[in-house]
């Protein structure tokens, strides 16, 4: 199983993109003083569009390697090949403790620094904020967690779109 992997953070930073307005009128995003986030782990099937997302509170390796017992129950008795940048967190003791444990289960293939068009996911990323955090207002983190939600929920369903997004599509 081949699959590209990633984190990322969704924050409440109002991003502003080109958008429709009436003539005089510019569009406003309200916004707070504070800045609520949820970090996603994300792993792609280039191949088929399965996506596995899982949100967490932070991007650690904690929460690393609980995304990879979820790819483990998501593929069991399959060899997972994880194609994924150098962050740290993917080296970290735990993961490395971790990944002997599995034997055969894993095989990581890092991709060199600051390469990340070489990792499909990060389309997956920006559609991800796009359609969640583009001139949008969410109150609390709650909020952005829902919207999250709401999109995993949908490129479940839309396997051809993901691929397409991803510019694998035949």
């Amino acid at each position: 199983m081949l699959l590209y992997a990633d984190e990322t953070h969704v924050r409440s930073y109002q991003i502003l993109r080109a958008t429709w307005s009436e003539a005089g009128r510019q569009k406003q995003v309200p916004t707070y003083g504070h800045h609520a986030h949820v970090s996603v782990f994300g792993a792609v099937n280039v191949l088929n569009g399965d996506t596995v997302l899982h949100r967490a509170v932070a991007a650690n390796a904690t929460t690393f390697l609980d995304f990879l017992k979820i790819l483990k129950s998501r593929y069991p008795d399959q060899l997972i090949v994880l194609v994924l940048d150098n962050a740290r967190i993917h080296h970290a003791k735990m993961v490395r403790d971790f990944l002997r444990q599995e034997g055969e289960s894993f095989h990581l293939i890092f991709l060199p620094p600051y390469s990340p068009q070489l990792n499909p996911i990060e389309r997956l990323w920006k559609w991800l904020k796009d359609a969640v955090i583009a001139n949008v207002f969410h109150k609390d983190q709650m909020d952005i967690d829902q919207a999250i939600a709401r999109f995993m929920e949908y490129i479940d369903q839309q396997p051809e779109e993901v691929l397409r997004r991803l510019g694998c599509a035949a």
